[in-house]
């Protein structure tokens, strides 16, 4: 019992085979709240409280930390609201400041997921309604929300599944490597670099995008250039019908002197803006911690609060523009269904895909026994917000005179330069991109570097190569083909076909086989998850 004292006096717990600590082992012993030392005199502990430190001990050591058959039952662990200190000089120490107190309550939990799932996707979400037609593009949301949904739900489950393990500190990479070894760990990660790969170059994308568009509003407003007056640039279409094909715009733009000539030929946003990014951001990628930026992401929130509101008033000002037209097209409209949806459930895959850290994030909510429903309420939030902004520019797009095919994979593209309220929607989120951009490089960094060397930075001269790698790719795409729906659809598509559909059904397969309770109608069900995955994935390459 004294050596037992001094080990807890000196903050010995039992830790796993990594050295991690188990939270079920590392809890001292229950003591009565009478014995409880705070600011007042220091009570001797009752004899109940050196007990049961006694069993907690006399448990730890039957057996290895790693294995919960003999690891001490809950009635023996205190809540985590009620963790002590014992010292052998008979005192009872609270700790404040542990697990209880850094977990959410629920709604932050919520808007945790909501805030991680809003990206880039939404500007292309109008588009992809655009490609499926109206109504199916409506029930494509609906449904790819649900889908994506069960999937997630899976995940979360999978760690619940495996007994006689302590998964409390796993990832779903661990999970994978459970069930199919060092292969499925490696698969999992390759398709977790493909995600964050696809979303640093459609940031590097948008990023040439968004400056482009600032400097030009800038250029224009200093040089009293005035380019449209109307919402969507309407003045003086083409046969086209659609804004950025107006040979009356280029007129308009390129009519003054040789200064404005020297102006569009080095700030262009294919030939010269890319280029300009890399002495902004491939410094920024060499930093060894990304802290500082990480203050930053709250500009997600914001950003996305000032699209909704910008796409509210700017449909308020436009009213709204349909025809239902169920299977033929027209000059102005596109048909309701349309055999292109492909594209959208392709942009949706990625737009609602969060299942390689969804354990990560649901570890930190308050109430466990919530995490379902609150899992389900943030994806509803997430695809409310997604059908609000796809079918509010859609439907307010200005048909005639603009047909609905108009519509660009950036939706913020149809708006012309000189609308103030688009400037700030473009400036908020080139700064937000800034500064997350640092932040997906040093997770691929950790990633990579960490399997291949067991370092995150291993040297300066390993750390360079790979960015300047990451920096290339965004160059090229942004130069060669901008065009961020096809570039999100393809990364959304190949990523979601092993982490959102193959794994977590494979993962939840093979779970019931083990146990024997694995039956046809789930084999079914499972095995047509993962035919939707490989389908969304071949139809990016047919539709």
């Amino acid at each position: 019992m004294e050596e037992d004292s001094e080990s807890l006096l000196a903050g010995e717990y039992n830790t796993d085979q990594t050295g991690s600590l188990d939270p079920r082992l590392r809890r001292p012993f229950y003591v009565e709240p009478r014995n409880i030392v705070e600011d007042s005199v220091q009570d001797r502990v009752s004899a109940e409280a050196s007990v049961l430190n006694s069993r907690v001990h006399y448990y730890s050591r039957l057996t290895g930390s790693s294995d919960r058959l003999l690891a001490p039952p809950d009635h023996v662990i205190p809540p985590p609201e009620e963790i002590y200190i014992y010292s052998p000089l008979g005192t009872a120490f609270k700790v404040d400041g542990g697990e209880a107190t850094t977990k959410n309550p629920s709604v932050v939990t919520i808007f945790a997921i909501w805030n991680t799932m809003m990206g880039t996707s939404i500007l292309s979400i109008p588009w992809g309604i655009k490609q499926a037609g109206f109504t199916l593009g409506i029930i494509s949301v609906i449904l790819m929300a649900l889908l994506t949904l069960y999937c997630c739900y899976r995940i979360l489950k999978s760690t619940k599944s495996i007994p006689y393990v302590d998964t409390s500190d796993w990832e779903f990479p661990d999970v994978c490597k459970h069930y199919f070894g060092e292969f499925g760990k490696w698969l999992s990660l390759l398709f977790s670099m493909v995600s964050l790969m696809g979303a640093m170059v459609v940031y590097w994308v948008l990023m040439s995008n968004f400056l482009f568009n600032t400097g030009k509003f800038i250029y224009n407003y200093v040089h009293n250039i005035n380019i449209s007056d109307t919402e969507f640039g309407t003045n003086g279409t083409d046969k086209g019908g659609c804004f950025w094909n107006i040979s009356c715009f280029k007129s308009i733009f390129y009519h003054s002197d040789n200064s404005t000539a020297l102006f569009n030929h080095w700030w262009s946003k294919t030939n010269s803006i890319p280029f300009y990014l890399i002495v902004l951001l491939l410094p920024l990628l060499n930093f060894r911690s990304a802290s500082f930026f990480a203050r930053f992401t709250f500009l997600g929130t914001v950003s996305v609060a000032y699209l909704i509101f910008l796409v509210t008033l700017k449909a308020f000002r436009l009213g709204f523009h349909l025809e239902f037209h169920w299977f033929d097209s027209t000059e102005m409209f596109v048909p309701e269904f349309r055999l292109l949806f492909p594209q959208l459930t392709g942009v949706l895959t990625l737009a609602f895909f969060i299942h390689n850290c969804i354990i990560t994030l649901m570890k930190n909510n308050r109430n466990q026994e919530n995490n379902v429903r609150d899992l389900s309420l943030a994806y509803l939030l997430v695809g409310l917000t997604y059908l609000y902004v796809g079918v509010m520019i859609f439907a307010a797009f200005p048909s005639p005179p603009l047909s609905k095919e108009c519509i660009e994979p950036n939706f913020l593209d149809n708006f012309p330069s000189s609308d103030v309220m688009v400037f700030v929607a473009r400036a908020f989120l080139l700064f937000q991109m800034m500064s997350v951009y640092p932040l997906l490089g040093y997770l691929v960094r950790v990633q990579l570097m960490g399997q291949l060397f067991g370092d995150h930075y291993p040297s300066f001269a390993y750390v360079f190569i790979l960015n300047v790698l990451i920096v290339g790719a965004g160059v090229l795409m942004a130069k060669f083909y901008p065009n961020i729906g096809s570039i999100i659809r393809y990364s959304g598509a190949m990523c979601g076909l092993a982490l959102v559909f193959v794994f977590p059904s494979l993962i939840h397969m093979r779970a019931l086989r083990r146990r024997g309770e694995l039956r046809w109608p789930s084999a079914f069900f499972h095995s047509f998850l993962i035919m939707l995955g490989a389908a969304n994935l071949l139809g990016q390459f047919f539709m």
